[in-house]
């Protein structure tokens, strides 16, 4: 089975090369291949050449957005360039480890999941400050509450799924709400979400962190949103002609 590890980038300077190497270096399950995809959402600050560099080399797929739409944009881009069986998120920075991949990927790979998440509270989350702890406990409560989800970290970046699910789904993130929708949309389309263990190391704004508080008011809203959303809306049929370089990934819903 391919592994396609989808990372969206913005002026990620200082880390991308290093999470690059660790994604590079990360080992898979037993009969699984690699492919990077990086979509590079308009940064400033050196980023870009950086992704140039790699892409030239082969070493991954990349995209260049003009300008910055925002994280849920880029995977949604990144979804469009991805070639394999499953899809796993990576973040651009240093929070997640990499090795964690094998112990997200082992359950979709043996056909025991579809969605895996990675929990870091089910692991060991240093250094998180208070008020995001409280924040990720209050976004897990909202969607075990609103979608029956028996979850312990709804706002996990790390997040694999079956590419079939990911590329059925009527996706329209643009910023951090990516987790919240994907959340939602999974549940109400009868998919289980299974959780395992993880590795995280927080950071904070000084070091890049680029999540803010509106952010959360912003994902609790679309837990809420797509909980009353009708389900024909929730899947999509993709437009002829879209291009990820021109803007978010587009797709419409179903009209039955």
């Amino acid at each position: 089975m391919k592994v396609s590890v989808i990372i969206p980038v913005y002026n990620e300077f200082r880390t991308f090369n290093q999470v690059l190497e660790r994604v590079r270096q990360a080992p898979l399950p037993q009969g699984c291949s690699k492919e990077i995809v990086v979509v590079d959402d308009g940064s400033t600050d050196g980023t870009t050449e950086m992704l140039g560099e790699h892409t030239r080399e082969g070493l991954v797929v990349g995209h260049h957005s003009e300008r910055n739409y925002g994280k849920g944009a880029a995977i949604r881009a990144g979804i469009l360039l991805a070639s394999g069986d499953i899809v796993l998120i990576q973040d651009g920075d240093l929070e997640y480890d990499p090795s964690d991949y094998a112990r997200i990927l082992e359950p979709i790979v043996k056909g025991e999941a579809d969605i895996v998440y990675g929990s870091r509270f089910l692991g060991q989350p240093t250094g998180m400050a208070l008020k995001n702890r409280i924040a990720n406990r209050i976004l897990t409560a909202a969607a075990n509450l609103l979608y029956g989800a028996r979850l312990t970290d709804e706002a996990t970046a790390y997040k694999a799924f079956r590419a079939s699910i990911l590329r059925g789904m009527h996706l329209e993130c643009r910023r951090f709400e990516f987790c919240p929708e994907v959340t939602a949309k999974a549940r109400r389309l009868g998919h289980r979400i299974r959780e395992v263990p993880i590795a995280y190391n927080a950071r904070g704004i000084a070091q890049g962190k680029k999540i803010r508080a509106r952010d959360g008011f912003e994902a609790l809203w679309t837990l809420i949103r797509y909980r009353f959303t009708p389900r024909r809306r929730l899947v999509r049929r993709m437009v002829s002609g879209c291009a990820p370089g021109s803007g978010p990934a587009a797709a419409e819903p179903h009209d039955d």
